[in-house]
């Protein structure tokens, strides 16, 4: 059985009955993996990589990967907030936890995989989408993954693009509008662990094996 933890913010935890309908992408992904893969999401609501660390989370991963594993890291959403609990750097404290979460996947054979984080949905007044909701986080993110030769599926770039070309009304079925423009209900999971499906498929060997063939006709 292959094992892929998946760490990271709401955006990606599982949920249950009483967040019903936010639904997160480690809900989604297994849609699209063959049946000897197995998702463990240890993603938490409202974590950022610096509370994720300092909370604990990360132990199960690291010390449970295992040669062959896979460590999918996406952060972004609380990194940027102004709360002295969860708040990095962007060019500093966050670059140094993704590298953590980098290194600890490799001292223990795992494939790690940086994902920038989705886009929120914002539009302007006259409907027209609002790009760069996460600032400079994303191109952080993107940096570090040449910086150490790791694979970097761009979540910002592609639900941009996706929200854009929908526009404001139709891109609300996706997200647990109008509660908030940031957290997806099923559909929207499904959609947003199919554009990393999609990048998984493009780095192709190992990422491309995970998944269940024709999953994304």
């Amino acid at each position: 059985m292959k094992k892929i933890y998946y760490i990271g913010d709401s955006t990606v935890a599982i949920n249950k009955i009483h967040t019903y309908p936010q639904t997160g992408m480690s809900q989604g992904l297994p849609l699209y993996l063959k049946d000897d893969t197995q998702v463990i999401s240890l993603a938490k609501n409202g974590r950022s990589t610096k509370s994720f660390l300092d909370e604990g989370l990360f132990a199960p991963a690291q010390y449970g990967m295992e040669p062959g594993d896979f460590l999918l890291i996406q952060f972004g959403h609380n990194d940027e907030k102004d709360d002295p609990a969860r708040h990095t750097d962007p060019n500093g404290s966050f670059r140094d936890n993704l590298r953590y979460f980098i290194n600890e996947a490799r001292k223990r054979g795992a494939y790690p995989v940086l994902i920038t984080p989705i886009a929120r949905r914002l539009f302007d007044e006259n409907g027209q989408f609002k790009p760069g909701s996460h600032g400079v986080y994303p191109e952080a993110v993107r940096q570090v993954g040449v910086e150490e030769d790791v694979p970097v599926a761009d979540l910002t770039a592609l639900t941009e693009a996706f929200l854009k070309e929908l526009g404001d009304e139709n891109s609300k079925p996706f997200f647990v509008w109008p509660k908030d423009n940031t957290h997806l209900k099923a559909e929207g999971a499904v959609r947003m662990a199919g554009f990393l499906v999609a990048e998984l498929e493009r780095f192709g060997g190992v990422y491309a094996d995970l998944l269940e063939k024709g999953s994304l006709e």
